[in-house]
């Protein structure tokens, strides 16, 4: 799609398809004062070191200015970053990014007496301020969250010792991104045309993809045994991972690192125990979707090179930008006339940079700055994954309009738990009604895309994750018990984890027992789970809005609306979703059962 066009310049490209970046700062100059402005007031926050405990007062004149250097520093950053994301190769912009960033770790540095200091005061001092003075009271639930951890705090010479040796902790993490991103080379493989096509990570997922088998399985074992020659250095990076995770925890008493991970959301450890227990409990859909991606393909054996290519033929008409929008509409009318509104409000006033340009950074994103409206970055295609990326780019740029809308400051930022719920109740919503419009059409080849797609995001999103959580869990766990996670420990553990999620009907090759040796989320422990319980969340959200309509929606709303100001289980739910229990997974894995069995119907009826 577009592939054959000629890429524009910034200059050259359509400003009607160009994000308002001077909704933010009209130009440069505007910015520099701002900057100026900030680098001059930071050093004021010197004269609250030492006197938190003094009074209500003086602990929210702190927070105030706290919040406003924070406030001006988020507009800062996030002007100097979007315009260099503009054109990447921009040295003008290179620079100010380089300079916001260390406004932020300035101010970062000059803000981390806080919490040390809030935890060193005698117990109830806190609590008697926010009771005095009805002001600071809003911070009630940033300051009672700073209290609730306190028991894990050390005394500060121990905690400045700890936080001295962050560099070391780190290096497990930096090792593996300088070997995985700059030093691991894969090997050449005969592409699709014939013709030498080198593996690389950017390349992988498209080569998996590939309508050709023999390209499946060449870059399957390319990449795999490029890890596997390098399976001793690649656990003792991971090992020491675990390692330095499991003496921090300890350190700070904590029963688990697991448990230490989870903790700064105040998530308890049975979440993430019971998402791992719901998956099990309905494994026999996974493998009835491995026996119907089997019947699909016409394949003898199914393998782990089989997975990501597409079981069904796709639609590759383009689809203009204007029709995206449109789609999109049409597909969220169940949220209202407000969301719709804002929606078009997004479409038509510059919140989107729609298309690729000449450096332009890849992918796509939703982000903003507190005081303006959010800012979603796109490199538009015209495929139907790019109309299912902007209705989830748009989810995250409402929710953050309605948190910013309906939150001050400190609680407009949403945590990492909830941070993909509205994004991907976007996505269910809409292909829900693309769905509903294929079978009105009797379009039967559209309807198993469609459900091909959504099934391939309950097993990419549900399973894999959770499949990634549970090898997290084992690890860690064995680590903590005091086994030694040698390569053909790690192996064996992932191997026997793939068995278990795909079962019988696949060949699980040998290769993939190095998979684990890939993940970069593993060095950021007990963070994948996320992906799970978010898309389950608004897999459940979505069902409550298809059956119930404007009730459901204004309960979804509130949960929109509600920032950081609770935590994230308590904001869910807000809005009906009771992630402390199995339910909300188990009903997630029920829609998944739903389009399974559809598509085992049109796949009986031979209409591929």
């Amino acid at each position: 799609m577009m592939t054959d066009r000629k890429l524009n310049t910034r200059e050259e490209a359509d400003a009607r398809y160009k994000w308002a970046i001077e909704d933010l700062y009209k130009d440069d100059e505007d910015w520099k004062r701002d900057y100026e402005l900030l680098k001059s007031r930071i050093p004021e926050l010197t004269k609250f070191r030492g006197r938190l405990g003094e009074s209500a007062e003086v602990l929210l004149s702190m927070q105030k200015l706290s919040d406003e250097l924070n406030q001006l520093l988020e507009k800062v950053y996030v002007y100097a970053n979007q315009r260099l994301h503009e054109n990447t190769d921009n040295s003008t912009y290179q620079n100010l990014a380089s300079q916001a960033q260390g406004l932020l770790v300035e101010l970062s540095e000059s803000l981390s007496f806080v919490e040390p200091e809030l935890m060193e005061l005698p117990d109830g001092i806190i609590e008697t301020f926010l009771d005095e003075n009805e002001e600071l009271s809003v911070y009630r639930q940033y300051f009672e969250n700073i209290i609730r951890q306190k028991k894990h705090v050390l005394p500060t010479e121990q905690e400045q010792l700890l936080a001295a040796m962050g560099e070391v902790a780190e290096s497990p993490k930096d090792i593996f991104s300088m070997f995985n991103n700059a030093d691991i080379r894969f090997p050449e493989i005969t592409g699709e045309d014939g013709h030498p096509v080198q593996v690389t990570h950017g390349r992988y997922m498209s080569l998996m993809q590939s309508r050709n088998r023999q390209v499946r399985k060449d870059a399957f074992e390319a990449m795999y045994g490029v890890y596997g020659d390098w399976r001793n250095t690649l656990a003792a990076m991971y090992r020491a991972n675990v390692k330095q995770e499991a003496f921090l925890a300890k350190a700070h008493k904590y029963t688990s690192d697991l448990e230490a991970a989870l903790d700064g959301s105040h998530i308890p450890v049975k979440v993430y125990e019971q998402l791992i227990e719901a998956v099990h409990e309905s494994m026999p859909l996974m493998y009835r979707y491995m026996k119907l991606r089997k019947k699909l393909l016409g394949v003898e054996e199914l393998h782990m090179y089989d997975l990501y290519v597409p079981m069904t033929e796709q639609d590759h008409s383009e689809i203009p930008f204007e029709q995206a929008k449109k789609t999109v509409l049409e597909g969220l009318a169940l949220m209202g006339e407000e969301y719709l509104h804002l929606l078009r409000e997004g479409f038509d006033h510059g919140w989107i940079d729609v298309y690729e340009n000449q450096g332009k950074r890849t992918g796509a994103y939703s982000w903003g700055a507190y005081g303006t409206h959010p800012y979603v970055l796109l490199n538009y295609q015209g495929t139907l994954h790019d109309v299912f990326t902007l209705a989830h780019e748009m989810g995250h740029a409402l929710h953050s309009w309605y948190s910013d809308e309906h939150q001050p400051y400190i609680y407009a930022g949403y945590r990492i738990f909830v941070a993909e719920v509205a994004s991907t109740c976007n996505e269910a919503l809409l292909i829900h009604y693309l769905m509903e419009q294929s079978k009105k059409a009797g379009d039967q080849k559209k309807t198993m895309y469609l459900i091909n797609y959504f099934l391939e995001q309950f097993r990419t999103t549900l399973f894999r994750q959770t499949m990634f959580a549970e090898f997290e869990k084992i690890t860690h766990g064995l680590q903590e018990q005091g086994e030694t996670l040698t390569a053909d420990r790690l192996c064996e553990i992932y191997y026997d984890l793939n068995k278990l999620y795909f079962g019988e009907e696949i060949c699980v090759d040998q290769e993939i027992a190095m998979e684990w040796a890939r993940i970069p989320h593993f060095y950021t422990p007990f963070y994948v789970y996320q992906y799970a319980t978010g898309f389950s969340a608004a897999i459940a959200l979505s069902k409550q809005i298809l059956e119930q309509g404007a009730p459901a929606v204004e309960q979804y709303k509130k949960f929109l609306k509600g920032g950081s100001s609770m935590y994230p289980l308590e904001l869910l739910k807000v809005a009906g979703v009771d992630m402390e229990q199995k339910a909300p997974v188990q009903d997630a894995l029920a829609v998944f059962a739903q389009y399974l069995d559809e598509m085992e119907r049109l796949a009986d009826h031979d209409t591929v």
